[in-house]
């Protein structure tokens, strides 16, 4: 998109905001990662920055995990403003069963969607140090939980929870999705 994804407006909102709404009263408390405080101050929402801005996702993990307070965190990313609240609530559900709960679709990990125990952070780390930047780098070493599609689209069946708005015409479609009311 070419700037901070999370105050692209959609329906006269920045994505953050359809996030935040979406999520609100869901957990103990809402954080936000950023590298851009005074941008994301609107949200009235706990901030938290990076060590190093621009070293990535798992870096943005790792700082959320340091940050959060509770044991549990949900991790969701600022551009999929249609996450769906029976599923994050399934997800949530599963939590005592594992270090990781994370969704899988068409084969795909969808690491900006999952939840995450706190004790990940030290595994988190260690792939930092390592070099590695990529979500799923560390998987290997704490308990894993898949949420299979079969499973997802029992609480989320047209799957726009996983939406995300990345180009311009992903926007466009966000929009239309808006104007006609379909989303969950």
């Amino acid at each position: 998109m070419g700037r901070d994804k999370g105050l692209v407006l959609l329906g006269g909102r920045p994505l953050i905001s359809h996030v935040l709404e979406r999520v609100a009263g869901v957990g103990d408390e809402i954080l936000v990662t950023t590298n851009s405080p005074q941008a994301y101050a609107f949200t009235g929402a706990r901030l938290a920055a990076d060590a190093s801005p621009g070293g990535g996702a798992l870096l943005g993990l790792s700082t959320a995990l340091s940050a959060a307070q509770g044991e549990t965190v949900l991790v969701l990313a600022c551009d999929m403003p249609f996450v769906s609240r029976p599923l994050l609530a399934h997800l949530l559900s599963l939590a005592a069963s594992a270090d990781v709960i994370l969704p899988r679709r068409a084969g795909e990990y969808e690491p900006l969607h999952a939840v995450y125990s706190r004790t990940c952070l030290t595994a988190v780390l260690a792939a930092l140090a390592a070099g590695k930047r990529r979500m799923i780098s560390f998987l290997d070493v704490v308990h894993l939980r898949v949420v299979e599609e079969f499973e997802l689209a029992g609480f989320d069946p047209d799957g726009r929870s996983f939406f995300n708005v990345n180009t311009p015409a992903d926007l466009a479609q966000a929009e239309a999705w808006l104007a006609d009311g379909s989303p969950a």
